[in-house]
Order: C-alpha cells, then sequence, then structure tokens
C-alpha cells in the first residue's frame, strides 16, 4: 500500500511546535521531511524539559518522528550552496521562522521562486499583514490575541488559556492543508507559489462560534448561556461562559462517584432536549416531564442550575464509566473527564495507531501519538525522530549527488 505522499519532499526549517506538528503530519502521510538543522545544537526543543539526562526530550521526540535530519551552517559558503541546492530539489520549504529572518539569510520568497519555481514556501507567523506581523507569537499569544482566552474561563473570574496547543498545533495543521492544497494547484498550475498560516488567525477559525455569539448579541441576550437564565445582563462582548455547550444544548461538567480524592472523577453531561424524558425519569424527577416549568426547553434555561444540581446528585452515585455505561444505553450524550494518565494506558487507543509506542536509542520507549486522520488507502508506520544530523551524508549524496570527496570537503569546513 502506498502512501499518500509517496514523492513529495519536504525541506522542514521550523523549530519548536508549530512547524514541526505540521511537517511531521506530512511525514505520516508519506513525505520524506528532511529537518535542516543547526550543527552542535539543533532545534531548541531538543533540550528543553528533559527528563533523561543525553537525550532528546520529548518535546523534540513527539514532534518530529518520521523525519530526516541534516546539519547545515546556513552562515557559512558550503552551507548556503547545499541550503540553495536543497531548494532546487525538494517540492515545499516549510519555516516558522521570526519575520524576515529567512530574508537575512539570502533566501527570500523571490529567490527562492527564482531557483524552483514549483517549489511551496510555507510559513507559519503570528500575524498577518497589518499592524501586528513583525510581532512574535508564541502558544498563549495566539490564544489571547485569537480571542479564545477572552471566551475561556468562568464569568466573574480572569480570562483562561487551554492546555489544548491550539495556537501552536492548531496552526500547524491549518498549514499542512494549505501545503497539499498548494501541491494540488501546482498539479494543473505547475508553479509553487507562497503559504502563509498567522496563529491569530487559525485560533479565530477555531473560535468561530465565538464570533457568531459577538453578532448575535447586537440583536439580544445570548439565551442558551446560563447567566441569561440567571437573570443576569450581557454587556457588548461575548462573555466567558465556563463549562456551558456552546451549540445551544444545556451541558455542565458534573461531579461522579470519587470525586473527593480524584480530580478527574467528572462526566460532561449534555441535557438535550431530544432526550429530556429520559434524564427525567433517570434521576427520579418524572413529574418535570409534564411539568409546564420543565417541559419545554424555553422554561428550563432559567432553572438550569436546580436541573444540573439534580441530575448531579444521580452522578455523584456512580464512577464516571459507570455513569457513561449508562447514559450510553439511553442515547443521553456525555463524556467522562480523561487525565493524560487513563489516555496512555487505554490500549484501545494503540490498536487505532491514535497512540503509538516507539524505540529510541538514546530513550529507549517512549509514547507519541500517531496520525489522528485515518485514510483506507494510507499505511501509516510511525518511526522515531531523528538524532542531530543523522542522516546528513546520507542527503548529501542520494538527495543532493554530491560525490564523497565534496561530502568529507563540506564535513571538513563545518558547513554541515
Amino acid at each position: 500500500m502506498s502512501k499518500a505522499l509517496d514523492g513529495v519532499r519536504i525541506l522542514d526549517f521550523t523549530h519548536v511546535q508549530s512547524g514541526p506538528s505540521c511537517t511531521q503530519l506530512l511525514a505520516w502521510f508519506g513525505a520524506d521531511v528532511i529537518k535542516v538543522e543547526r550543527p552542535g545544537s539543533g532545534d531548541i526543543t531538543r533540550g528543553q524539559l528533559c527528563d533523561i539526562p543525553d537525550a532528546d526530550s520529548l518535546y523534540f521526540t513527539m514532534m518530529n518522528g518520521n523525519k530526516r535530519s541534516i546539519t547545515v551552517d546556513t552562515k557559512s559558503r558550503g552551507g548556503r550552496h547545499v541550503l540553495e541546492e536543497l531548494v532546487k530539489n525538494c517540492d515545499v520549504l516549510v519555516e516558522n521562522f521570526a519575520p524576515g529572518v529567512l530574508d537575512r539569510m539570502g533566501f527570500a520568497w523571490e529567490k527562492i521562486h527564482q531557483i524552483n519555481p514549483r517549489l511551496i514556501y510555507a510559513s507559519v507567523k503570528g500575524f498577518g499583514p497589518g499592524p501586528l506581523e513583525h510581532f512574535k507569537a508564541y502558544e498563549n499569544v495566539a490564544q489571547c490575541t485569537g480571542g479564545a482566552a477572552s471566551t475561556t474561563g468562568f464569568r466573574d473570574d480572569m480570562p483562561l488559556v487551554t492546555g489544548a496547543g491550539i495556537g501552536d498545533s492548531g496552526t500547524g495543521i491549518h498549514l499542512a492543508l494549505g501545503i497539499v492544497t498548494a501541491l494540488f494547484q501546482r498539479t494543473h498550475s505547475g508553479r509553487g507559489q507562497r503559504v502563509l498560516a498567522p496563529m491569530q488567525d487559525s485560533v479565530l477559525n477555531l473560535c468561530r462560534v465565538k464570533l457568531r455569539d459577538q453578532q448575535r448579541l447586537q440583536h439580544g441576550p445570548l439565551t442558551e448561556y446560563s447567566q441569561h437564565g440567571e437573570g443576569i445582563p450581557f454587556n457588548n462582548v461575548v462573555p466567558r461562559s465556563a463549562n456551558d455547550s456552546g451549540g445551544g444544548q444545556p451541558g455542565r461538567i458534573l461531579k461522579c462517584k470519587g470525586w473527593e480524592t480524584d480530580s478527574n472523577s467528572y462526566i460532561y453531561f449534555i441535557a438535550q432536549a431530544a432526550v429530556w424524558d429520559r434524564v427525567c425519569h433517570l434521576i427520579g424527577r418524572d413529574e418535570w416531564v409534564e411539568d409546564p416549568n420543565f417541559s419545554k426547553p424555553a422554561n428550563r434555561v432559567s432553572r438550569l442550575n436546580l436541573i444540573f444540581e439534580a441530575i448531579e446528585q444521580w452522578t455523584q452515585r456512580h464512577t464516571k464509566f459507570e455513569a457513561m455505561a449508562i447514559l450510553n444505553e439511553l442515547d443521553i450524550p456525555c463524556g467522562p473527564v480523561l487525565s493524560m494518565g487513563e489516555i496512555m494506558n487505554d490500549e484501545a487507543l494503540y490498536v487505532t495507531g491514535t497512540l503509538v509506542r516507539v524505540s529510541h536509542p538514546q530513550r529507549g520507549e517512549y509514547v507519541t501519538i500517531g496520525l489522528p486522520i485515518k485514510l483506507s488507502d494510507n499505511k501509516v508506520e510511525v518511526t522515531r525522530s531523528p538524532l542531530l544530523g543523522e542522516h546528513t551524508e546520507e542527503i548529501l549524496s542520494s538527495v543532493l549527488g554530491f560525490d564523497q570527496d565534496k561530502v568529507s570537503a563540506l564535513r571538513a569546513s563545518g558547513a554541515v
């Protein structure tokens, strides 16, 4: 079985998370990803948050599987020659440097397009064109400037960022889509092009329902928010809505049996209108089915605190997994709050390839994410991340066609 991106070669000039998460997706789909790193140090995350001495960090290994590593000193004449030859021999260049770095290296888009008119030049930047385009951005900066933080948390408390990497990995996913789209367009245009994924834009795309609500506010209160049912007026911006469901169905995170000692003994419970009668029968409130104060969704809005307090009395009699089993039998939407420890020990996730155990020469075995997108005709084998410069000579000879004397000369000069 061939892989979807067999034959596509990626020149990976990325580091940390946003860029590497993008190129790793492409590598999983079969692209040959050549990661360009600085001799002696490499991607900064190789040495960040290390848990094992003299071994690449999990931060690096979990972002850079299925890639090859070449070291290149781009400040040297020989290194710039190697980089130029790589540009000639690759389909895509991906970078997430600070604004202007590649330009100062002498590899602006105009020069790259001249060297290889078919090459796609893809970038992650913090912001798109405008007053902020030269500013740096990191995960939490993107969450704040993309609208996520202002709408996350409890109404009367400060804004919160989420633990999910929506700024970094979220942007990486957007960039990967842009790259494969540009590759498809090239099949009939014959031309490369620039692809830009600003982190602010990507986070905002993931927050589109909140942008929806901002516009709805112009025409009245957001009736599905808990504060409306509690009689608390809205101001002119979308408020933080805690654990309310964003889709109009009342939902809350509720305590389950053992919550006193287990910080994740909770379940998300959606009191969906379609199953309201089943919810009532389950929690012993049969009278609410016909009671005009509860029978209609609009009438329940002002009584959500009372309703979820009653539901929580039921959930606290069951573990989150017991509650999930009972609720699924009744087709009541729910989801247990799973800790990272529980997820990592779920063997079903290894069977589907969502989690993968990988062997590494420095670390031994570690667990990493597998391809989250499943294609029926795309066999994915997740392999370990490369050691620093592990494939330098292999790439110089097999990709660029350099003979051994030239490779040795480059080595001796420190260019690679």
